[in-house]
């Protein structure tokens, strides 16, 4: 049975991409509308013997005896062997607009030799951002999703133990100082930066609005005068534009894994006038080993002779295929598929094709 390439159409016809295009909110990234990163050290306590073994981790005992020294308890010159503690890294992202006292989301990863952070408790840990200020404290219980089984000769180890979550485990305490009602020019910045698309979305808005407020500056930016807006603030002017629906345009691109043997191939994508062949060489190599005994009662010993039939045969390979010039996607999958080629076969074939000069497309291998 042949196989059959199947090619994702990457972009809808235009008829339908006026009707279905892609919303402006998922196309483009609004100045100021970001999230922040945060990290901070932390000590995880109540583990079942899975902590840190505090020999090769020092810098956990250290923790654990500054956070008691704050506690009042005096641990000077003390020798520590608990096996229930780990230092951790925590980390969290503050949403764009968060406020103090809301809540949000931290992962936890062990650092030192910590087997298992399952049933541990986070203890009050500052997350600083970027700046070197403290935006959220995190505290709380850990969700780990693995867990590990051992025994005297034998180890099992399901998903990651050394890492977990808590979710809403951290408090903002200090808020982004960014006064986004006060804009009066704001940013679009593309994700996937092309001049024909930053157009649409300058005519899109602009249309909207009533008014020139908008202005593509280059392929991956669209300035809006907020000044010149009807509404009564940049949020909800937002709120009026970020649905609007853009057909989005892109280069002609393919996309291979030769790992997994994907293939992903744009509808821009051309090629011009080529022959193409797949030939099939087949290599068969038999060893057939003679035994070679001396005549009775003769002096002499048996011997075994190697003999190796080695064949290199070409068998008929599919019809030498030509694709037209200025052949569309349709045209390349069919002429493709009619060879009899598996989805391996049609990355070498590219990838040839490619080098030829007869593929104008971007041709990108992961």
């Amino acid at each position: 049975m042949r196989p059959v390439i199947i090619a994702i159409w990457l972009l809808l016809c235009p008829a339908l991409a006026l009707a279905q295009g892609v919303r402006l909110k998922d196309l483009a990234d609004f100045e100021g509308v970001r999230g922040n990163d945060l990290v901070g050290y932390g000590l995880v306590v109540g583990l079942d013997g899975t902590g840190d073994g505090l020999r090769n981790s020092p810098f956990t005992e250290d923790m654990m005896s500054n956070i008691l020294e704050r506690l009042g308890v005096n641990v000077t010159g003390e020798q520590f062997r608990a096996k229930n503690v780990a230092a951790v890294i925590v980390t969290g992202q503050l949403q764009p607009f968060a406020r103090a006292g809301s809540r949000i989301d931290v992962t936890v990863s062990a650092i030192g030799d910590a087997s298992s952070l399952r049933g541990g408790t986070l203890v009050m840990t500052p997350l600083n951002a970027a700046d070197g200020q403290i935006y959220a404290v995190a505290q709380g219980s850990i969700i780990a999703g693995g867990v590990v089984a051992e025994g005297e000769a034998a180890k099992t180890v399901q998903g990651v133990p050394t890492a977990g979550s808590i979710p809403s485990g951290a408090v903002v305490e200090r808020e982004v100082a960014f006064e986004f009602g006060e804009l009066q020019n704001l940013k679009l910045a593309l994700k996937s930066p092309d001049f024909s698309t930053a157009y649409r979305v300058e005519r899109a808005i602009n249309v909207a609005a009533g008014a020139p407020i908008a202005r593509m500056t280059d392929s991956g930016t669209v300035h809006v005068d907020l000044a010149q807006s009807r509404q009564q603030s940049p949020a909800h002017f937002l709120a009026q534009v970020e649905n609007l629906r853009i057909e989005p345009d892109t280069l002609a691109r393919v996309v291979v894994d030769q790992r997994s043997g994907t293939i992903v191939i744009s509808e821009n994508v051309r090629v011009s006038r080529v022959a193409v062949s797949k030939g099939n060489l087949t290599l068969t190599v038999q060893e057939q080993p003679i035994v070679v005994q001396p005549n009775p009662f003769a002096e002499g010993e048996t011997l075994v002779v190697p003999r190796t039939d080695a064949r290199i045969e070409n068998a008929p390979s599919a019809s030498l295929a030509e694709v037209p010039g200025g052949t569309t996607l349709t045209d390349v999958i069919t002429g493709l598929n009619a060879l009899g080629i598996t989805p391996n076969d049609l990355i070498d074939i590219l990838k040839t094709i490619k080098a030829a000069g007869a593929l104008h497309a971007e041709f990108v291998v992961m």
